[in-house]
């Protein structure tokens, strides 16, 4: 949500494209040459789009699996990959 109230929609967002859009804010704010009430608004596009790529590296991470093999290292069958 931004200042004003509204809600920066970034749902429909690749992670590809959300990343490329983050790095283009990144770059901008670096450089200075924006002025602060653009700078606050890109900013709190940036927080929406981090946020967004967050969710989907956690949805990718629970729908990874690994492989259970049995003793002669032939595939049994799979169960999920330890997040730690």
């Amino acid at each position: 949500m931004t200042e004003s109230g509204e809600t920066i929609d970034v749902s429909g967002y690749t992670f590809e494209k959300a990343v490329a859009e983050l790095e283009n804010i990144v770059a901008r704010l670096e450089r200075g040459d924006v002025a602060l009430d653009e700078s606050i608004a890109i900013y709190e596009r940036g927080e929406a789009l981090k946020k967004h790529c967050e969710k989907l590296l956690t949805a990718a991470e629970n729908r990874i699996e690994k492989i259970r093999l049995d003793r002669s290292g032939r595939p049994q069958g799979v169960e999920p990959l330890d997040n730690g």
